[in-house]
């Protein structure tokens, strides 16, 4: 499969891991003939080929499975237990205890070992790139490797992909740089210029896209097809929580920032009330600061507290509606 045998609408459904990201979300975007995405973010290899088999039984059409890189950051172990400790009054009002770090590497390669026996038409890579040989042995089994790249030169290192994701400053969730460093994010306009004079890869542009006016935009600028989350949230086939999707409508919500304090990686979400009081304080550590404040997180969802979770967002995040996704993507298509 090539990115010439897509359908016909280049609209492609952000992979959103935690939730988001359902088989009904994959399949109704792809049914619409955009590309539908899944994610294997923080589940299990068993939950990840499950979701690819209930994906397949409602649509025949192309989608695609998203996979976090391991994370190879040096941490600081005190830094990690400081914020532990910072977040134990947190927990008390919530009735549960912070969570401690667990594996680091998403367990990446029995994904990966699983995704090779048998793969989805699209794979594509987060947090980092696939060796050379990982990359090959997907597109030998036909599948179309994607990489998200935030920089130039990641762009360089990630030219053995069949396209590159590029995500600009404006993206909701998880900021998909090779590092877990504190660079200025850039801005999607600008980042898909600059990609676009170093490679000949299909380049599909994310951050902070929302409108029909939005994808003819990047699409002049030279990219491939739009990936597009945040309007995806509120579509009643997403899986997120009733919190998130409320809270993208909630007028108290105002803006968004960049945030380490529900993961330890750079994210952009709603400025809420643990975003306000902790980002200071988190340390640069993920997945450990992710396991930390997991507890927490599932508490406050179960509660109703919006206050307490991330609420991924990216800059447009009042255009989204609750609207089911195959009418979304005849709109975001100029339909």
């Amino acid at each position: 499969m090539t990115l010439s045998s897509w359908p016909e609408v280049p609209v492609v459904q952000a992979p959103m891991a935690g939730g988001p990201s359902t088989p009904a979300l994959a399949a109704a975007v792809s049914d619409a003939g955009g590309l539908g995405f899944l994610a294997a973010g923080y589940k299990s290899v068993e939950a990840m080929r499950a979701d690819i088999a209930a994906t397949r039984e409602l649509t025949s059409r192309p989608f695609g499975m998203n996979v976090f890189m391991p994370s190879l950051d040096e941490i600081d172990p005190a830094a990690v237990t400081a914020y532990r400790d910072r977040l134990v009054p947190e927990g008390q009002r919530l009735g549960v205890s912070p969570g401690t770090p667990s594996a680091r590497d998403d367990a990446y390669e029995a994904k990966v070992a699983d995704l090779l026996a048998d793969p989805p038409g699209f794979v594509s890579f987060t947090f980092g790139c696939p060796s050379a040989d990982v990359i090959g042995a997907f597109q030998a089994r036909g599948a179309v490797v994607i990489v998200t790249v935030t920089t130039v030169e990641e762009a360089r290192e990630a030219s053995a992909a069949d396209a590159l994701c590029v995500q600009g400053a404006e993206a909701g969730g998880h900021r998909g740089s090779f590092g877990n460093t504190s660079d200025d994010p850039v801005p999607l306009r600008t980042l898909l210029r600059d990609v676009r004079a170093v490679t000949a890869q299909p380049l599909i542009a994310a951050g902070g896209l929302a409108s029909a006016a939005d994808v003819a935009e990047v699409l002049a600028l030279g990219a491939a097809a739009a990936q597009l989350g945040t309007v995806f949230v509120r579509c009643p086939e997403s899986g997120a929580s009733a919190v998130h999707k409320a809270a993208l409508a909630d007028p108290r919500f105002t803006s968004t920032a960049m945030t380490r304090a529900f993961s330890g990686r750079p994210a952009r979400g709603l400025v809420n009330r643990f975003l306000t009081e902790h980002s200071a304080h988190a340390p640069a550590a993920y997945p450990d600061v992710h396991f930390v404040t997991s507890p927490l997180r599932k508490a406050s969802a179960a509660q109703g507290d919006p206050d307490g979770v991330n609420l991924w967002a990216g800059e447009s995040f009042r255009d989204a509606e609750e609207i089911p996704a195959g009418q979304l993507v005849v709109r975001l298509s100029g339909g």
